[in-house]
């Protein structure tokens, strides 16, 4: 049976840049998981609304050059 790592430094050999600052309670400036939730919910959201606005500019529009 292999050898079973307990280190609990996940970042491994990830180059500095890259890591997120740890303060004294966990991670600094990591989106939150409700702010992630938000945007799942947001984006599409959004993604519809220009998609109508764009087929009812388009629409009027197209109705207003062929009278």
């Amino acid at each position: 049976m292999g050898f079973v790592q307990s280190d609990l430094k996940l970042d491994g050999d990830a180059p500095v840049r890259v890591r997120p600052g740890v303060g004294e309670w966990g991670p600094v400036e990591v989106t939150t998981t409700s702010a992630k939730k938000r945007g799942r919910l947001i984006v599409p959201l959004l993604f519809v609304l220009a998609l109508v606005v764009l087929i009812v500019v388009g629409f009027f529009w197209y109705k207003a050059l062929h009278g």
